[in-house]
């Protein structure tokens, strides 16, 4: 198990992967952080199948940022099966999307999402969110046994 919290980052966009990850570089906790690009395969890792099926160790993330606009499988549909399966029904899942759709709130409140945190735009906006975020999630929040 690794000694520092573990982070899945689900988005396709690739200026905001670079951007998250620049962000959390510069952070206090230095979590791993393991980047999908859709939802297939963003629940590929979660459940240890397809492309993700051989894992040495098998440790879900402390946190999980899921983008709700994917390629295939929606950030809502991925959110959905998550919270059925009871492996990872406990795991915390933020939304970290640009969309502030009524629908798509009420769509991640009633599958079980944790927080709905719309993206901020500036990078100093967004690294200062990262950093709530981190604090919250993995140092402050108390997190169900694994």
């Amino acid at each position: 198990m690794s000694k520092n919290p573990h982070v899945l980052l689900v988005e396709d966009n690739e200026d905001d992967v670079e951007l998250a990850l620049h962000a959390f570089r510069g952070s206090a906790m230095s979590p791993d952080i393991t980047v999908v690009r859709d939802g297939e395969e963003a629940l590929d890792y979660l459940f240890a199948t397809g492309r993700h099926a051989v894992k040495p160790s098998r440790e879900l993330p402390a946190l999980v940022l899921l983008d709700l606009q994917l390629p295939g499988i929606g950030g809502l549909e991925v959110l959905r099966r998550l919270r059925e399966r009871p492996e990872t029904k406990r795991v915390p899942v933020v939304i970290l999307t640009t969309s502030d759709d009524q629908n798509d709130i009420i769509g991640g409140y009633d599958r079980g999402v944790n927080s709905y945190i719309r993206k901020p735009v500036g990078y100093a906006d967004f690294a200062q969110m990262v950093k709530q975020l981190e604090h919250y999630w993995l140092v402050t929040n108390v997190a169900p046994p694994a």
